[in-house]
């Protein structure tokens, strides 16, 4: 099954943003009469039929509307630096998307190796990996932030917050130190880890140190890992609540 994005539903008919219609129309050969599947990005599906097609056009007529299994009772929000390489960043955003994330940060910190990404590409990223592994919830990309102003920013009330370092090693691991079921903000370094400035400027907002694990891990793959053990380790629906 095929999943569009649409993030603006109200209504009984839908327009497809252009990019989707032209994917819709063109690419998979749908017309009118054909029935599609869409996502607001915001934990909503809907099931509908198109009826006007064009070459960038295509308009459908709700016909069914349920919330997304998947949706979680908690959030993850990863405040991570973006890596050198930036394939490796995306990576991440594709893979944390799939498995389950609610917000990410790119943040730029004293040893970071690369201070600019571009948001539109990274929210392609997302959006194709919400698609592809047909969830609902489209993750929230906020812009760059230099690490003491997002450490320093108001969070949201109730949320746990940890920062992930490995110089030194701290004692706790993320899942002793997270409650599941809480929403949990998550700090995670450039390849050169966080100086030591950065990490006491952590500690006094209110950030306890954690580990991932006693290997040396790349900055994406503390991502993908710590949403990995989010996810395995928080509430999550039964099997039989997943739509085939």
């Amino acid at each position: 099954m095929i999943l569009f994005y649409v993030p603006e539903v109200s209504g009984e008919l839908v327009v497809f943003p252009e990019e989707e219609a032209r994917h819709c129309v063109q690419v998979l050969r749908r017309g009118v009469g054909d029935e599609v599947v869409w996502t607001d990005g915001k934990g909503r599906f809907f099931r509908g039929r198109l009826v006007e097609t064009g070459k960038k056009r295509a308009l459908a007529r709700v016909e069914q509307q349920w919330a997304d299994p998947l949706m979680r009772p908690f959030s993850l929000h990863v405040a991570i630096a973006p890596t050198k390489n930036i394939d490796r960043y995306e990576w991440f955003l594709e893979k944390a998307t799939e498995i389950g994330i609610e917000a990410v940060t790119p943040i730029i910190c004293q040893r970071s190796e690369r201070k600019r990404v571009r948001l539109d590409r990274l929210e392609r990223v997302l959006v194709a990996a919400m698609k592809q592994s047909f969830r609902g919830v489209l993750p929230r990309l906020h812009e760059p932030v230099r690490f003491d102003a997002f450490v320093r920013q108001h969070l949201p009330e109730g949320a746990q917050r940890m920062i992930a370092t490995c110089q030194p090693l701290p004692e706790r691991h993320l899942l002793d130190a997270w409650t599941p079921g809480t929403d949990l903000v998550v700090l995670i370094g450039p390849e050169g880890d966080f100086s030591p400035e950065e990490q006491e400027l952590a500690h006094a907002a209110g950030f306890g140190p954690v580990q991932l694990g006693r290997a040396r891990l790349r900055t994406e793959t503390a991502g993908v890992l710590t949403a990995a053990a989010v996810a395995l380790n928080g509430r999550q629906p039964r099997g039989d609540e997943v739509m085939e």
